[in-house]
């Protein structure tokens, strides 16, 4: 028909075209959800402390909460294909700059605005030499992480610093026991909304699905992949200050390569494949839930850290392996 050959019309219906269908994401949620309920049923009966006690649920909650958000960023940078591996940097950097900009006299807000700025700017950083420069964002975001931890640490000096403000505002950004896991769902709501309601989430789709195609289509795939790298480091950021103001200390050895793979893991246990194209923020979500209930369900039935790292790592390579034959399989049944 005439109408397909208007721009307008093919841009607004190759989201469609591209990517995985939503009816498909919420069977892969639903999936890792019966894992998640199942893990949990197990080690109640195993440990009946494990979800009947506060301070059980306070620690789950606070596994979970900045791997989830972290995994949010990457999602969406992992759908287009590309993947920031100085996440757990910015995680350690941005509440410095929020300390910083207190100490010279920034009420809190506008401080935690500056930490998030200076997130935002390391991210555009990783986006405009990925994009532009045509690097791979593995060998980009490898240089960075280095690159910001060195930043931290020098103008740190390798010390902590006590987290400045208030009781009252410590604890609505992280001070009190469930306000992480709260920024956390209120987070998941605001990306879902983003990645499945808004034409950027719908163009993010079509362009890791089919780049040459997106971009024929009239989309804007190198500021789709520049806005995630700086979306995925703000959120980096933010998980950073939270963190921070739970525990009342900035560490500058906080974060570092262990939660920013913990979060991809748990975007890949939740759905989102490495190779790109697909992925919800939903499967992100309950992918951090998953291992936070190993995590806590080990500790509580006494086996040791080592034996999470190698149920871990096979998880990966099953969801690995579990996405690629999946997808094979639809797009057999497309043809």
């Amino acid at each position: 028909m005439d109408t397909v050959n208007e721009p307008g019309k093919v841009e607004a219906r190759a989201p469609r075209r591209a990517g995985v269908s939503w009816t498909a994401h919420w069977a892969a949620e639903l999936r890792i959800l019966l894992v998640a309920v199942l893990l949990a049923a197990y080690f109640e009966f195993a440990n009946h402390d494990f979800l009947l006690t506060d301070a059980s649920l306070v620690n789950l909650s606070q596994f979970i909460a900045p791997v989830a958000i972290i995994a949010f960023g990457e999602i969406m940078l992992m759908i287009g294909g590309d993947i920031d591996l100085s996440a757990g940097m910015v995680f350690a950097f941005a509440p410095f700059m929020m300390v910083f900009a207190n100490d010279a006299g920034a009420p809190m807000w506008l401080a935690v605005v500056a930490g998030l700025v200076a997130a935002a700017i390391i991210g555009f950083v990783n986006g405009a030499v990925t994009v532009w420069l045509r690097l791979p964002s593995f060998v980009t975001t490898l240089g960075t992480l280095f690159l910001i931890n060195g930043i931290t640490l020098t103008v740190s000096r390798g010390t902590p610093a006590p987290t400045p403000g208030s009781p009252t505002f410590a604890g609505f950004m992280g001070a009190w026991g469930y306000s992480e896991i709260i920024w956390t769902v209120a987070l998941a709501v605001v990306m879902h909304t983003l990645l499945r309601h808004t034409r950027w989430g719908l163009h993010t789709q079509a362009a890791g699905a089919n780049p040459l195609g997106a971009s024929e289509a009239g989309i804007q795939v190198n500021r789709l992949r520049l806005g995630n790298f700086v979306l995925a480091a703000v959120l980096a950021g933010l998980t950073g200050i939270l963190e921070g103001f739970r525990i009342t200390s900035i560490d500058p050895q906080a974060g570092g390569n262990q939660i920013m793979f913990l979060a991809v893991a748990a975007a890949v246990i939740g759905g989102t494949p490495l190779t790109g194209g697909s992925g919800t923020i939903v499967g992100g979500l309950i992918g951090a839930a998953v291992l936070g209930i190993l995590n806590d369900g080990f500790t509580l039935i006494g086996i040791n850290a080592f034996t999470f790292n190698i149920i871990l790592g096979a998880a990966i390579l099953a969801a690995m392996i579990f996405n690629i034959h999946v997808g094979r399989i639809r797009r057999k049944r497309g043809r």
